[in-house]
């Protein structure tokens, strides 16, 4: 797989300097167009590229900024990872620098930096500061509210240094795009390139593409194969998501596709008219937003006219939020939490936007209907299944009725989502082979999701094994360490290695947890050692070498085998006996106290001809194992 390619897109108002300064960054003119150079003015898309001085690759798509080309800018945006918003200083805040700032903020793009640009236009220090707070007073209400702002100028390179300095530390901060094995290509430009055929691009979001790799082009449902991919003119056997990419494709001509489509992996998403949705409409809009209200819908980088369907309300006004089921012109595929936009057609006005709730309801809603507003609340979270899912923070597991409480989902769409999930091995009860979710939930069991449980095994399978490695002579890691190492409470902790020791992925032995192909095994000179030293237990049985002899003899790890082992009982600090002798000495002892009615210290070291020191290590130690206990000078049966 290739590097990881960060996308950046810039935004602002018309001639404030986006392109120049997109030239000055990469070197890379993004006007393609004829008519672009002529009317010294972005028009379409373009793109460029840069490495940061981290070494990181960088997308750089430069979008037009006249409110005349506002729909190509809106079919650039989408899946950048940073914002470079651009206002120039000789003319400060315009009326599509805040238009594009709003279109920023309804698509929820938390991380950008703001460029000054002109300065070198402007002598005023005084107008330069007006310029800028103004800016950030602009931004505190957005999610850009954190954006450093950096005066530039690509006519003299005056601050050009330190902003790809903050570009490169910024993108650091920035989460790399998931790779969920869904990709999808949004499809923001197709072309015929002579000698290998049609050529569309975008930015890829949500999984990865190889060369011969079978893709779906949707609404239209068409099948190809991948010829060829590039990213910045190179060419890539794969690439990930985040970084734009050309794809050439197999047998399609350009008449067969259009800005808007969605290349993806076949069979898993979906074309639909009707979507639900929850809208913001801005404060900035001149009006509400009625039932029925003609608009032009814009996702990925698609333009769709739509109706809106108000679902809770007769009319959303400015500033406010509401449920809006969308019928679209024509099918579009989005997934859920796709982010999208909605302009008024005439006169063209940005208006509002808001998070796809469901990409594929199954009907027009009944509008003002309760089970509608319940449905949607809970689904803003996910569908039932994606909800359960949520809830299960990664390798933790949680408690099957605590899971569903807190899923604000209800009793029958939780127990028929935890079915499925559970059916489709996407979570795990951890209760045993064949235990379904009536069972997880009537004896309120712990479950887990699949991949999470798989990183959990990941994770005892590294400790196991690292301590097997260190301790090859010992039978496993104790319980409490392993606990500890989890950071698990004790009943999370019991139900993992209970379910672990069933299904076969752990074995345990004397409190011991270990892999399942974990033996002890003894090397020809370590076996030797413990044979002399063990022979010399049998040739002098009640006057047995010392603890610090046998470890001088065999080592500690082997003495702490035999242990384990149960070969020899350790009854002080300093006292071992074989276990065949210790039995033995335990019985004869026992059949004089029932003869005797009680056993002295010096009568036990009589019985076998031991020393004082053996005879009443031994007989601490049953006082210990609560076999015997001590009456003056006498012990008795428990």
């Amino acid at each position: 797989m290739s590097q990881r390619i960060r996308t950046i897109g810039t935004a602002g108002h018309v001639d404030h300097g986006k392109s120049a300064l997109v030239k000055a960054l990469t070197g890379i003119d993004p006007d393609r167009l004829k008519e672009e150079k002529e009317r010294e003015m972005t028009i379409d898309l373009g793109f460029a590229w840069l490495t940061l001085p981290s070494g990181a690759l960088v997308s750089v798509v430069d979008v037009p900024g006249h409110e005349s080309f506002i729909k190509n800018m809106l079919a650039g945006i989408g899946g950048i990872d940073a914002a470079l918003f651009v206002v120039a200083a000789d003319e400060g805040v315009m009326p599509q620098t805040l238009e594009h700032l709003d279109i920023l903020d309804l698509l929820q793009l938390k991380h950008g930096l703001v460029a000054i640009t002109k300065v070198d236009l402007v002598e005023d220090d005084e107008w330069l500061q007006l310029v800028t707070d103004d800016i950030a007073e602009l931004l505190r209400a957005t999610t850009l509210a954190e954006a450093e702002i950096v005066p530039v100028s690509a006519e003299t390179g005056q601050g050009l240094p330190t902003l790809v300095e903050k570009l490169d530390k910024l993108l650091k901060r920035v989460p790399s795009k998931r790779d969920v094995g869904k990709p999808r290509l949004p499809i923001d430009r197709v072309f015929v390139m002579a000698g290998f055929g049609t050529v569309v691009t975008g930015t890829l979001i949500d999984g990865s593409l190889k060369v011969g790799q079978e893709v779906e082009l949707l609404p239209s449902g068409l099948k190809t194969r991948i010829r060829g991919l590039q990213t910045h003119k190179q060419k890539l056997d794969a690439t990930g998501p985040g970084g734009r990419v050309a794809v050439n494709l197999v047998g399609l001509s350009s008449d067969q596709l259009r800005r808007g489509d969605i290349l993806t992996a076949p069979g898993w998403l979906k074309s639909s008219r009707l979507l639900d949705t929850r809208l913001r409409l801005l404060g900035r809009a001149p009006r509400p937003l009625k039932h029925n209200m003609e608009v032009e819908f814009y996702s990925g980088a698609a333009e769709i006219m739509a109706r809106t369907r108000l679902l809770g309300d007769e009319a959303i006004d400015p500033g406010g939020e509401g449920w809006v089921q969308f019928r679209l012109a024509y099918p579009t595929a989005v997934a859920r939490g796709d982010r999208f936009i909605i302009r008024q057609p005439s006169p063209g006005l940005t208006i509002g936007g808001g998070v796809v709730v469901d990409a594929n309801p199954r009907r027009r809603h009944r509008r003002f209907g309760p089970s509608v507003m319940q449905r949607l609340e809970a689904l803003s979270l996910g569908t039932p299944e994606e909800v359960l899912l949520h809830g299960l923070d990664g390798a933790r597991p949680r408690r099957a009725r605590e899971l569903v409480r807190d899923s604000g989902l209800t009793e029958n769409q939780a127990r028929e989502a935890l079915e499925v999930l559970v059916r489709e091995s996407k979570v795990l009860v951890l209760g045993g082979a064949g235990v379904g979710a009536g069972e997880a939930l009537g004896e309120d069991l712990y479950v887990i999701s699949g991949s999470g449980w798989g990183e959990l095994e990941n994770r005892v399978d590294g400790f196991l094994s690292e301590y097997h490695i260190r301790y090859p002579l010992r039978r496993g890691m104790p319980r409490e360490e392993l606990k500890s190492r989890l950071s698990l409470p004790t009943r999370i902790f019991n139900a993992v290695v209970g379910h672990a020791v069933i299904q076969g992925s752990l074995g345990e032995e004397g409190g011991a947890l270990k892999l399942p192909g974990h033996e002890v095994r003894f090397g020809p000179e370590q076996q030797r050692k413990t044979d002399e030293l063990l022979a010399r237990f049998d040739r002098s049985p009640y006057a047995t070498p010392s603890v610090a002899e046998c470890e001088a003899s065999i080592g500690p790890e082997l003495l702490s085998v035999l242990l384990e082992e149960g070969r020899l009982v350790r009854v002080s600090e300093s006292v071992l006996f074989l276990s065949d002798t210790y039995d033995e000495m335990v019985a004869r002892i026992v059949d004089h106290i029932k003869a005797e009615g009680s056993i002295t210290v010096a009568q036990v070291r009589d019985m076998f001809q031991a020393s004082r020191k053996y005879a009443l290590a031994l007989m601490e130690y049953l006082d210990e194992q609560r076999i015997t206990k001590r009456v003056g000078d006498e012990r008795v049966l428990r």
